[in-house]
């Protein structure tokens, strides 16, 4: 059985946030982000072609794009309205099945690390907060550094516009999602091992400017993130939408009835903008190792690796399928 892994960045308007970028002289382009899933997916299947399984693939390549700064996850984290950061992860395997989160930490460099630990070693799915971040701690994990230059940035340029009671012109217009950016706060990856095993895997730093102790859908299985013997899903979009919706869980359940992954991944995004009005995104990948990368927002960087191809495909503005 080929392996295949297929990791995404966030789904939103990105051209947006690149313009936004650039004016504001932050450093973050097309290139830079689309290295970033590029150098995940590749990351993800040294471990595949190694022998590795699913679960060890995306938390590697999680962790990639943790380290990355490029996305808001780990290192690269937004702060909430306080000026703070916390973040919340999740994973999960089909082996079992069995998940592990963590919500609300601040403590762990790779929040997605300490979610597949809390898998391992407890008996608890979900663990948040002080008690996570003393965990990280006791398991010797390396300590968050704190906010980026370009996450204060950020934070400083809409703490500003906000109190002039400028709203950037580039933010959503309804009431729930006027608060958040144009682009889905969670990075995500999904994979196939050459043992039929799968896995999916998320982190996230949560919305920018969002309200302390706010919990989106990346903690949650069946919402960020879901794995079963027949399909592994890995969500990103505006969180209150995906939790409402249980995105991932629609997903994969419509692999397990025969649909196929590309057509299954479709209908749970559209049933979800048919439900709240938000769009969104997700990877997903089958037992029999077909992959997408989906969206019906206006982009979603994204990067699908398998033995069998020559390097990534990688892209932004199109949804990519394999085979």
């Amino acid at each position: 059985m080929e392996p295949v892994i297929a990791v995404h960045g966030g789904a939103g308007d990105w051209r947006v946030v690149f313009e936004a970028a650039s004016r504001w002289g932050l450093v973050l382009n097309e290139d830079l982000v689309l290295d970033a899933v590029r150098g995940a997916a590749l990351e993800g299947l040294k471990v595949l072609e190694a022998g590795g399984s699913a679960l060890d693939a995306v938390v590697e390549a999680v962790r990639y794009m943790e380290d990355s700064g490029v996305f808001n996850a780990g290192v690269g984290s937004a702060l909430d309205a306080s000026g703070g950061i916390s973040m919340d992860a999740g994973v999960m395997y089909s082996e079992g099945p069995r998940a592990g989160a963590v919500a609300s930490v601040t403590y762990p460099r790779n929040p997605v690390v300490l979610a597949r630990r809390v898998m391992e070693l407890s008996d608890h799915v979900i663990l948040c907060c002080g008690p996570a971040d003393r965990l990280a701690q006791r398991l010797g994990l390396p300590r968050h550094p704190g906010p980026s230059p370009r996450a204060r940035a950020l934070w400083s340029l809409i703490k500003e516009r906000l109190e002039s009671g400028e709203p950037p012109s580039w933010w959503r217009r309804s009431p729930l999602a006027a608060r958040l950016l144009a682009v889905g706060d969670t990075v995500g990856a999904v994979a196939v091992d050459s043992r039929g095993r799968l896995a999916a895997a998320v982190s996230t730093g949560g919305v920018t400017y969002k309200l302390p102790g706010r919990i989106g859908d990346s903690p949650v299985p069946g919402a960020g993130f879901y794995a079963t013997p027949q399909a592994a899903a890995a969500a990103t979009g505006v969180g209150e939408a995906i939790l409402l919706s249980g995105l991932t869980l629609r997903a994969v359940l419509l692999v397990s009835t025969g649909i196929p992954a590309a057509e299954a991944g479709s209908a749970a995004l559209a049933a979800m903008k048919a439900m709240t009005g938000l769009g969104g995104g997700l990877v997903i990948v089958g037992r029999g190792g077909e992959a997408a990368a989906l969206f019906n927002t206006a982009s979603m960087p994204h990067a699908i690796a398998a033995p069998g191809l020559a390097e990534p495909i990688a892209g932004i503005w199109k949804p990519t399928t394999y085979p």
